[in-house]
């Protein structure tokens, strides 16, 4: 692919939330020498409100899949919102995926493919694959999905 994830964002047709506000006492966004460190992502719809739920319970596996899509959507904003141009960056290093599950619910990593398949589909199926961890937990204010992530920049 030769275009800029910019227009990658564009000919997919994604709509991206509004970024959230910090909900404690940290940076949204860190960059260090060449490298930004996004801090963790809710699912933020459109309208400014997080999704809820927990995969397992009350929401299945692809419901929860399109909530760590959602986050990548939310994390995007947040890039654009507080470091500027998407296309400065040159590709995803690591992310940590976080799945709101109940406790008999194995299929983190199936979820967490929601929010990879959409960075592979904006940074290129090389560069928007990274190293990953996809874990389950009991998460903020009932969110079925949180991930931070790292980003190398050019």
């Amino acid at each position: 692919m030769s275009d800029s994830p910019s227009e990658r964002i564009k000919t997919l047709g994604l709509e991206l939330p509004p970024a959230p506000p910090p909900a404690g006492l940290y940076k949204p966004i860190l960059v260090v020498d060449n490298f930004l460190y996004i801090s963790g992502q809710g699912p933020m719809l459109p309208d400014g409100n997080l999704m809820k739920g927990r995969a397992g319970h009350d929401m299945t596996l692809e419901e929860a899949k399109l909530g760590a899509r959602q986050v990548g959507l939310t994390m995007i904003s947040t890039i654009q919102t507080h470091f500027g141009d998407i296309n400065r960056i040159k590709r995803i290093v690591k992310t940590l995926g976080m799945v709101n599950s109940d406790p008999d619910f194995g299929d983190q990593p199936l979820v967490i493919n929601g929010f990879s398949e959409l960075m592979a589909d904006i940074f290129g199926a090389d560069n928007g694959v990274g190293v990953r961890s996809a874990v389950g937990m009991i998460l903020p204010g009932g969110i079925p999905v949180e991930v931070e992530a790292m980003f190398e920049l050019h």
